[in-house]
């Protein structure tokens, strides 16, 4: 036998005499039992990586997967590492939040309940307070994150695949600033769970059952709940006094709700109770959470109007103008608004307009600063200077337009919503008010309740826009939209990947990407005004030094501005193998946008990605 062999049989005994999982234990001992060394390499030959994101896996045996024994090791590490960072005595007292949604394999062995309860015995056993909202048998996503902050814990960890597919399960971690960790802390936490793989206690069915007795444990659901209710409905409703009035109306809005089978129902239709706004319809075969996942093989609304289609029906039938939809941990938000054509008053024509995530972001942002305008109507506090929104690199650059024209503060950060929520708290510690931030995967943080984004508030205060649009201006969610447009230029982004394998072909994309080093100034007739490089030690030309003022990593990240105003962006996915491109362009009109957008992202890639891509695939 080889000593690959022998390792891997030594590492598969251990996980055995480990696991508390017995589903999970029998796979990975029939799998040695029967000298299966290939399946015991693939459950057990590579560790599920810790990162920014925390975890995301398919829930299953073995170190490569989301299963017991993983969740009890990373719990371990973690709680180590937060006793070294804020001290024990500190860090016990403070605690620790912890959610989870409604996942769970087919046999019900595992499951993000179980996971949630794992963690919280994990952390019991150090001696730490921790704050299980189980209350209804599940939570949203920003629920968690508020929790995190409201109960002034040391960090929140949130269990959930988000918009995943069924078979996963995840384990999303915050900082004590309520935002998702960043590096190093990742790196760190990492190093801390090898430092604590072995259990630490028997974490059996004896040991679960005893973690809501025991008393560093409660449940804080409703008193969270109610907080979180109470500072969005005084921040972030802004008519209330004129809701009665709109609902009245026959043309009022109506709206119909999904939650992707996920667990946001419940949790939206008080958001809307506590704005003082009329029902919706919910999606009835789709609002039950459901783990299975019956009516979608992929559960994000993010995929547009093939996700939809139940709730385009339901819309169908009960007369509404209006779809959101929330992924199944609610913390994204889609939307969609009936398109309808008429002739001398006869309806010729009706479809659905299921708007982008850069779409919603530009409502939300002259939204937020509307209504920041009129609650604070005199110079001293109108003027901007101190107010800030933020999204993410590869999204729109529209509400930098709107921020020059109107006199706020932007900023653009990395990608994922753990920069904007860090960089929030960065700017409010200086004394700043950060309305609004967003990322293009439909994910919106409306004002300062949360620092993550949150799809239960977004659905409530999106439905507010829409029925004042609607009532105090008469014209639709779209034509409002082509109204922001006319204002502040239309932009037409062009997006796609590629797929790939053999990472030699990356390197020389990118080497291809950065002119072998000495980046592009000219492409063709296009000149380049504008290099930055977020990788490694980056570049960034509109720097007097050269360096970028975001954060660079390992992970390749390179946007070229042209002088045409193209803004194109090439990285690299976080969680699969693919090459993310990013193509946006303004224009005086939305039809000539889209042209030049598309004509121009063909010809750059055509030029700087074709010579280098073999071995990939291309979508667009």
């Amino acid at each position: 036998m080889s000593s690959i062999a022998t390792d891997i049989i030594n590492v598969a005994k251990e996980y055995i005499s480990w696991d508390p999982n017995s589903y999970t234990k029998q796979l990975v001992s029939e799998a040695l039992e029967s000298n299966d060394v290939d399946a015991l390499k693939k459950m057990l030959g590579k560790r599920l990586a810790f990162g920014t994101a925390g975890l995301r896996a398919r829930m299953g045996p073995g170190y490569s997967c989301m299963n017991d024994l993983v969740v009890i090791q990373t719990s371990q590490g973690l709680a180590m590492y937060l006793e070294e960072q804020f001290g024990a005595d500190v860090a016990h007292e403070r605690g620790i939040a912890i959610g989870y949604d409604h996942r769970a394999t087919k046999n019900g062995a595992l499951s993000s309940k179980r996971f949630g309860l794992l963690t919280a015995a994990a952390f019991l056993q150090r001696g730490f307070k921790v704050y299980l909202m189980e209350k209804q048998g599940f939570v949203a996503t920003p629920i968690a994150a508020f929790c995190t902050l409201h109960k002034n814990c040391v960090a929140g960890i949130m269990v959930t695949a988000s918009h995943n597919p069924k078979e996963d399960d995840g384990y999303k971690v915050y900082w004590a600033n309520g935002a998702q960790i960043i590096t190093p802390h990742d790196k760190n936490i990492a190093a801390s769970i090898l430092k604590n793989l072995k259990p630490w206690i028997q974490y059996n069915a004896n040991e679960l059952n005893t973690v809501t007795s025991n008393t560093l444990c409660s449940d804080p659901t409703d008193e969270v709940a109610d907080e979180y209710y109470k500072k969005s409905g005084e921040k972030l409703c802004f008519y209330r006094n004129k809701h009665a009035e709109w609902a009245e109306k026959d043309d009022n809005p109506k709206i119909v709700y999904t939650a992707m089978h996920g667990v946001g129902h419940q949790w939206c239709v008080r958001s809307f109770k506590n704005f003082d706004l009329p029902p919706y319809t919910p999606v009835k075969e789709q609002c039950d959470p459901d783990p299975t996942f019956p009516t979608v093989d992929f559960p994000n609304p993010e995929e547009g109007a093939g996700s939809l289609q139940f709730a385009m029906k339901t819309a169908n039938e009960v007369g509404a103008t209006i779809i959101l939809a929330n992924d199944p941990d609610a913390d994204r938000l889609a939307v969609a608004e009936r398109i309808t054509t008429t002739s001398t008053d006869k309806v010729i024509a009706s479809d659905w307009k299921v708007f982008s995530g850069n779409e919603i972001g530009i409502l939300f942002a002259h939204w937020m600063w509307s209504c920041y305008v009129n609650n604070n109507n005199d110079t001293t506090n109108n003027d901007g200077k101190n107010i800030y929104m933020l999204n993410s690199t590869v999204s729109s650059k529209m509400i930098r337009a709107m921020a020059m024209k109107e006199g706020f503060n932007y900023e653009d950060t990395m990608t994922g919503f753990k920069w904007m929520g860090n960089r929030t708290e960065q700017l409010e510690k200086l004394g700043n008010q950060v309305l609004f931030s967003y990322e293009e995967a439909i994910g919106f943080c409306i004002g300062d309740i949360v620092r993550d984004k949150d799809g239960v508030v977004a659905a409530a205060v999106f439905s507010e826009m829409a029925q004042y649009l609607k009532n105090e201006k008469q014209i639709s969610i779209t034509e409002h939209l082509d109204q922001l447009c006319q204002t502040y230029g239309y932009f037409a982004q062009y997006n796609g990947y590629l797929f790939w394998k053999d990472q030699t072909v990356i390197n020389n994309i990118f080497n291809r990407l950065r002119n072998n080093g000495h980046y592009w100034l000219r492409l063709g007739n296009y000149k380049i005004t504008h290099i930055r490089d977020l990788t490694g030690e980056g570049y960034d030309s509109e720097q007097k030094d050269g360096k970028p003022i975001l954060p660079t990593s390992s992970s390749n990240m390179l946007t070229y501005t042209f002088q045409n105003g193209c803004v194109a962006t090439f990285r690299l996915s976080g969680t699969e193998p693919k090459l993310k491109y990013y193509f946006e362009l303004s224009d005086k009109s939305l039809e000539k946008a889209k042209e030049r957008v598309a004509e121009m992202a063909k010809y750059v890639i055509e030029e700087m990605l074709e010579p280098a891509k073999n071995g990939l695939r291309r979508t667009l």
